[in-house]
């Protein structure tokens, strides 16, 4: 991360999108391997239909208690975009805006999921920018 934070705002945002594919992948193999027949929220094919958005995988990925919220910002405080996407337990997934905050909707799948988060994502959305620290 501190090489990518080198290079600009733009490398920042794509070496996190692989850094917390790869870490929640982890995370999930080592559930499978503790807990076997327990469910894991679908955080991980969340990520990857996230990921598929040229839209959302401009903006910066962070995940707070298995929800996925996208900034403009590559750094706290966090500048939201849009919405959160929960994957549940019971497999499905849950919506909600941003401001005013509301719950959209609750769907099936990762990428309903993701294309309810499209519809509020701003037409032009902020260029990802590195907060001043």
């Amino acid at each position: 991360m501190a090489a990518a934070r080198g290079r600009g705002p733009a490398d920042v945002v794509e070496a996190h999108w692989q850094s917390l594919r790869l870490s929640w992948q982890w995370r999930h193999a080592v559930h499978r391997i503790r807990r076997p027949g327990r469910p894991y929220p679908g955080i991980v094919p969340l990520l990857e239909a996230a990921a598929a958005q040229p839209r959302l995988r401009r903006l910066y990925p962070f995940t707070s208690h298995f929800a996925l919220l996208f900034s403009s910002s590559t750094s706290y405080p966090w500048t939201v975009q849009a919405g959160s996407i929960e994957p549940l337990h019971n497999g499905r997934f849950m919506v909600r805006r941003r401001s005013p905050f509301a719950v959209i909707g609750e769907v099936e799948t990762a990428e309903e999921a993701v294309a309810l988060v499209l519809e509020l994502l701003p037409t032009d959305p902020e260029p990802v920018i590195t907060a001043s620290t």
